[in-house]
Order: structure tokens, then C-alpha cells, then sequence
């Protein structure tokens, strides 16, 4: 099993920053790939960034060149630097972990983080 734990979530007015962080325990080296998903109110859940455990990349396109995701040295801390935010970037921030226990896949979710953009 894979615990994960967010932080960094907070009310920042627009164009401001923020990090957040996702910290991975447990059976760490399972983990294929960790990302941000968020759920903006009245909206579906949306993937925002990735990182496998190569390193590879992906965010989505409505935070491309704004958002950057990247992990610390230990590969068990995942960090979202989210600049020149929007109030349409405002949601819940979920970390997310996907692996293979045995012949198992699975993913695995952080209790979530608030985002508030507002002035």
C-alpha cells in the first residue's frame, strides 16, 4: 500500500504562486507514476501533471507554461510550482500515485488540497 499526503494548498490572488506537495509512504517502489488531478466545483475531475518514474513528463494543456511538476531526489516527494495563476485554476488538488503490487495495479489518493485564485 501507498499513503500519500498533499500540502501547500491556500488562497493566492490571481498571478500569484504557489507549491504544492505530495509526500509517498509505504511500499514506495511500487510506484510507476505519480500526478495532480483537481476537481473544480460543478466541474469533473481533470489530470493536471505527471511525472513517471523515468522522470517523462506531461501537463495538461490548460496549464502548460504555467505549471511545472517535478519530484525530489528519494523520488518519494512530488511537487506542483504553479505560477501566474487564474481564478479558473481554483479546486481541490488531489495527488494521485499509480503502481503494481504482485500481478496488481493500483492507484492511490491524497485526501486533496484547496486552491483558492481570488482577489
Amino acid at each position: 500500500q501507498v499513503q500519500l499526503v498533499e500540502s501547500g494548498g491556500d488562497l493566492v490572488q490571481p498571478g500569484g504562486s504557489l507549491r504544492l506537495s505530495c509526500a509517498a509512504s509505504g511500499n514506495i517502489f511500487s510506484i510507476n507514476i505519480m500526478g495532480w488531478y483537481r476537481r473544480a466545483p460543478g466541474k469533473q475531475r481533470e489530470r493536471v501533471a505527471s511525472i513517471t518514474k523515468a522522470g517523462s513528463t506531461n501537463l495538461a494543456d490548460s496549464v502548460k507554461g504555467r505549471f511545472t511538476i517535478s519530484r525530489d531526489s528519494t523520488k518519494t516527494t512530488v511537487f506542483l510550482q504553479m505560477n501566474s495563476l487564474k481564478p479558473e485554476d481554483t479546486a481541490v488538488y488531489y495527488c494521485n500515485a499509480g503502481g503494481v503490487e504482485g500481478t496488481r495495479s493500483y492507484a492511490a489518493w491524497g485526501q486533496g488540497t484547496q486552491v483558492t485564485v481570488s482577489s
